[in-house]
């Protein structure tokens, strides 16, 4: 059996970037924008994928200069382009010459109504202030990604003193928001600051970083938190919930430890702007009282004070007078009271001629006259005293 000569990689790749080249010189495809990375160079990075699969895509610099947006993960867009292939890499990309919006992705709507309910609710209105000198601070992150080495290395070449306490947690996944949700509460207990980052990576890596249980345990968070969640242009919920929002694990270190240098600087200034500038700023107040005449004090006086020592005369003699309104009419009640006292009296009944009849012996009144008999001796109590006793003559 003759054998066929083999191809090098260059021939084949060369006859398959052929056939799709002419084949696929100008398509258009719509999908969902992922792993979005613009370079240094200016070039657009991207991919473009369904629920089935993904499509790789690149748009160079100066076709990327003219395009009325730039795309974000989860966007929806229309691509038009050809089909290229990257011999090194022996991939099949889209290499787009324009991009037109197409909509919001399934990702992006979700994340955009469930920031719209967290804000009604109030969780983005949290501020706690961050203590100037932190003693120590925990890290929820993962403890084998660059997030937490960044953080590292920019402590260290900040000198900074105080404890780093790593509360280690898977950062994507669909397992990563309750963990993560449970270690900010973890945190809490062990530090005075909470640090929640992560690495960059595509809007689906960062989706635990959004879910409600990880905003709703930073809004819970006694203590100051600080999110850094991937690279500058990565955003998650928890940056709108935390007190403060670092763009980078690098930034969040600076942002909690600040230089000594830095430290002195502020002190010093502090110092400057509230002791050594106190003789200029008598100097001044004294200045603006020498500018003041005596007739101009006066005019003040009267103008400022003498309206308020009114108000106090008024409300003086204002106070006297209820008083004295109030005096009067206890004076009129007691009046009343005596009189009605008086009047229910039996004693001033004895006045208009009456008197008491009373038992000599035990003072027993007497109210009938069959109680008047001729052993008893009886008592009359007129007005003035009583008389007696003396005894009726019954024969």
């Amino acid at each position: 059996m003759e054998s066929r000569p083999a191809q090098t990689v260059s021939q084949i790749t060369a006859t398959i970037r052929s056939t799709l080249e002419s084949r696929f010189d100008d398509v258009q495809v719509e999908g969902e924008v992922s792993n979005f990375r613009p370079s240094s160079t200016g070039h657009w990075y991207f991919s473009l994928k369904d629920e089935n699969a993904a499509l790789s895509c690149v748009m160079f610099r100066g076709l990327a200069s003219r395009a009325t947006f730039e795309p974000v993960d989860g966007q929806v867009i229309r691509a038009t382009g050809s089909i290229s292939v990257y011999a090194k890499r022996g991939v099949y990309q889209l290499a787009a010459r324009t991009i037109q919006a197409a909509g919001q992705g399934n990702i992006l709507a979700m994340l955009e109504e469930r920031k719209r309910k967290l804000a009604a609710e109030g969780l983005f209105d949290r501020a706690l202030p961050l203590p100037a000198v932190p003693r120590s601070v925990a890290v929820v992150t993962s403890p084998t990604g660059a997030a937490v080495r960044d953080f590292v290395r920019v402590l260290a070449t900040r000198d900074a003193r105080l404890a780093v306490r790593i509360v280690p947690v898977p950062v994507q996944g669909e397992s990563a928001a309750p963990l993560i949700a449970h270690a900010i509460g973890v945190a809490a207990t062990i530090a005075e600051v909470v640090v929640v980052t992560r690495g960059g990576g595509s809007v689906e890596d960062l989706l635990p970083f959004s879910d409600e249980a990880v905003a709703r345990a930073i809004a819970a968070c006694p203590r100051p938190v600080i999110s850094a969640i991937g690279h500058e242009v990565d955003w998650a919920l928890s940056d709108f919930v935390a007190d403060r929002r670092a763009a980078t694990p690098s930034a969040a270190a600076e942002i909690v430890a600040p230089r000594f240098a830095d430290i002195v600087a502020r002190v010093s200034a502090a110092v400057e702007r509230g002791v050594l500038r106190y003789p200029e700023r008598l100097e001044q107040l004294r200045a603006r009282v020498d500018r003041v005449s005596q007739q101009e004090l006066s005019y003040r006086f009267r103008n400022v004070a003498q309206p308020w020592y009114q108000r106090i005369d008024e409300a003086t003699r204002e106070l006297r007078d209820s008083w004295i309104e109030r005096l009067r009419e206890v004076r009129a009640r007691i009046q009343l009271a005596t009189e009605r006292t008086e009047t229910a009296s039996p004693y001033s009944v004895l006045e208009r001629g009456y008197a008491i009849a009373r038992d000599a012996a035990d003072g027993t009144v007497l109210t009938r006259s069959a109680q008047a008999t001729a052993e008893r001796s009886i008592a009359l109590q007129f007005s003035d005293g009583t008389s007696g006793p003396w005894k009726q003559d019954r024969t």
